[in-house]
């Protein structure tokens, strides 16, 4: 009985200090700010090697338009050392699939068949009105 009660002694005190601990977040925002206090988001951030990035916009889905989108998301990756070889998950989110998917070979450029995994959705509308496609990324860094 004392084993038992020395043993949930030290359970509950482990999971104390666990629940204790806050994790180490690195993030960027554009124009050197660490998050927009507007909408309330950070452009990226960085826990532990894991990047999460969040949506980079264009109002043209047109291959100027998702070049500009990925050129951005390259500038991101970049300020963490990392190229679209570290990118593992990306999320597309569109309010026309269809032209998305005509110029989906301008986005594969920039994976050079090393495609992550990837969500694309159409939606009515993103953040921006006038906004046409929005894509998210998660990188891990080497550890």
């Amino acid at each position: 009985m004392k084993y038992i009660f020395l043993l949930t002694c030290i359970l509950v005190s482990n999971n104390t200090f666990s629940q204790e601990a806050k994790i180490q977040k690195e993030k960027w925002h554009w124009n050197n700010k660490t998050q927009d206090s507007n909408a309330g988001y950070a452009q990226a951030v960085k826990v532990d090697n894991v990047i999460y990035i969040s949506g980079v916009v264009t109002n043209n889905i047109t291959p100027e338009g998702i070049t500009s989108v990925y050129n951005n998301l390259k500038a991101v990756l970049a300020n963490y050392g990392a190229t679209f070889d570290n990118v593992v998950k990306e999320n597309l989110y569109t309010t026309d699939i269809e032209a998305m998917k005509k110029y989906n070979d301008v986005r594969k450029k920039f994976y050079n068949n090393d495609f992550p995994a990837a969500t694309w959705v159409q939606v009515q509308r993103l953040y921006m009105q006038d906004s046409k496609l929005e894509v998210e990324l998660v990188a891990h860094l080497p550890k």
